[in-house]
């Protein structure tokens, strides 16, 4: 089964106590590389510049599995930088320079056409309101058609409603994205905190109701150290209660262990739990994307 995830890649700077550490990460990134590690036929499509470090990153991705044949090169543009610090217990904050990353044109370059074909072949796609949000209007329309042709074609259409307020004009913008993502979709990744501030929906059942209602049946809303929710109304609990070393890339994991698990045919039930398996294993080492373990 093939899967191929669209989005923003970017530097990672990482504080290890008084230094800083060079890493790369991204939310559908983040994703892609662990379904990779997992086995699964995984490409990944965005924009990188022609620095070394772009090329450095090429080459960590193909060390990890990933297929990088849809990764496009911007002659001008470098990759989007990202500095994380996490405070003592584990919560994260972000400084970003990433407003003329490649990424941001990724669908005007040349060989974007040849890549939208292919994607469009893949039995799963799966982008988030971050992909959407780095786009131009142009980008938006690129990227909705190739979900509106996966999905009309029996395919799975993933999406994240990860909302980042500062990479939005305001919150109807983000709004009006986000909804028009989720009709496109069959499998919903909301987050509770992320819905609240978008739309003030305080319950994850409201947040269900209103995914399903456009269109996404299958939807599971990302509560935190609660669990999730899903589509019936289930909540599943993670197995045990953390003391995160670090949250960073909690929700993208969770989203690779139960995409990968669907993928392979298991209910969501079975699902739920492969991502809070690989959430925790995430979340109590540094780094969106943990180094592997021995």
């Amino acid at each position: 089964m093939r899967i191929v995830l669209i989005g923003e890649a970017m530097l990672e700077l990482s504080r290890r106590g008084e230094a800083w550490r060079l890493g790369h990460g991204g939310d559908t990134l983040n994703t892609a590389l662990h379904l990779a590690r997992a086995g699964h036929d995984v490409a990944y499509m965005t924009a990188l510049g022609s620095d070394p470090f772009s090329a450095d990153l090429v080459k960590a991705w193909r060390g990890e599995g990933l297929d990088t044949g849809l990764v496009l090169r911007h002659p001008d543009r470098a990759t989007g930088l990202y500095a994380i610090s996490t405070d003592p217990h584990g919560e994260r904050s972000f400084a970003y320079w990433r407003d003329t990353s490649a990424a941001r044109a990724m669908f005007t370059l040349p060989g974007a056409e040849r890549a939208l074909e292919q994607a469009a072949q893949a039995d799963m796609i799966a982008f988030s309101l971050i992909t959407l949000a780095v786009l131009p209007r142009e980008g938006r329309e690129a990227l909705h058609a190739l979900a509106r042709s996966v999905r009309q074609r029996g395919g799975q259409v993933a999406f994240d409603g990860n909302y980042r307020p500062r990479l939005w004009s305001d919150p109807g913008e983000a709004r009006a994205e986000r909804d028009h993502a989720i009709a496109l979709a069959t499998i919903g990744l909301p987050t509770l905190d992320d819905e609240r501030l978008l739309s003030g929906e305080a319950e994850a059942a409201q947040v269900a109701a209103h995914w399903q209602r456009l269109g996404c049946g299958e939807t599971v809303v990302k509560l935190g150290e609660q669990g999730c929710r899903l589509g019936d109304g289930t909540i599943i609990p993670p197995p045990q209660v953390l003391q995160p070393v670090d949250t960073s890339g909690a929700g993208d994991a969770f989203n690779a262990g139960y995409l990968g698990a669907r993928i392979s045919g298991a209910l969501p039930l079975d699902a739920a739990r492969a991502g809070h398996a690989l959430a925790g294993w995430t979340v109590m080492r540094p780094g969106a994307i943990p180094d592997r373990d021995p």
